[in-house]
């Protein structure tokens, strides 16, 4: 166990009001691609960006195209949590870590075993008729082409997509525990994507922890930087 690890154990045992703030890199582990590193889908062929597939814009104008991505790429249904998501429910169990605010859509955070998961970009198992406003779940979605309602609305996954806004409820609920919290654990993530980045800005406290493969435009602001696989950190503090 290396230095910066052992520090983080003595941070995490000193500590009773953690909350973890997480993107893609924390499932990539799980098999999960993510959109920016060397194997991401930024780097696949496509007839176009995933950021314009993954529109608002794009899901009105070619449905079946939206679609296809989306099913395609983003419903991992064999993934399985991995040693990240597991140590997080852990640290939730012993009283410790008091919530996960995660950019993913992916649901393995529950999986895991977490109860209190702020889901800023909403998930894959929630999913609405954009008719009728019926609910229903990600197994809808398999249905081939465009799945629709029973009332023939277009079923659309309730996922926050480029050019809609985040949730004003869910933003305000992650502040609060950031605020209130004595040690913030920012892990999988390049805080490169606004407005959930700018979520860091809102700790107070002096145990700002950053566990990334690459740099971030916040470690000046941290603590610690560790450049290592976040389920074998976040197992070993554990071990």
């Amino acid at each position: 166990m290396n230095d910066k690890i052992i520090t983080l154990k003595h941070l995490i045992d000193s500590s009773d009001n953690i909350v973890f703030f997480g993107g893609a890199g924390v499932s990539t582990e799980s098999g999960i691609p993510d959109f920016r590193s060397v194997d991401g889908l930024y780097n696949q062929e496509y007839d176009y960006p995933p950021e314009v597939m993954l529109s608002y814009s794009f899901f009105m104008d070619y449905p079946k195209e939206f679609f296809r991505f989306y099913k395609n790429k983003l419903i991992c249904a064999s993934a399985k949590p991995n040693h990240a998501h597991k140590t997080l429910a852990k640290l939730e169990k012993a009283g410790k870590l008091k919530a996960v605010i995660t950019q993913n859509i992916d649901g393995l955070h529950q999986i895991a075993g977490s109860q209190n998961v702020i889901e800023i970009h909403s998930s894959i198992y929630r999913n609405y008729c954009m008719k009728c406003k019926v609910s229903h779940n990600y197994e809808t979605l398999k249905k081939p082409d465009i799945p629709t309602c029973q009332c023939g609305g277009i079923i659309r996954p309730d996922v926050v997509l480029y050019e809609e806004s985040l949730c004003d409820d869910l933003l305000t609920k992650a502040i609060n525990y950031i605020k209130k919290s004595d040690m913030l654990i920012v892990g999988g993530t390049s805080l490169s994507v606004y407005p959930a980045a700018s979520l860091v800005y809102y700790y107070q406290g002096s145990k700002l922890v950053l566990i990334n493969n690459s740099k971030t435009t916040f470690d000046k602001r941290a603590n610690i930087i560790i450049r290592e696989s976040i389920g074998e950190v976040l197992k070993a503090v554990m071990s």
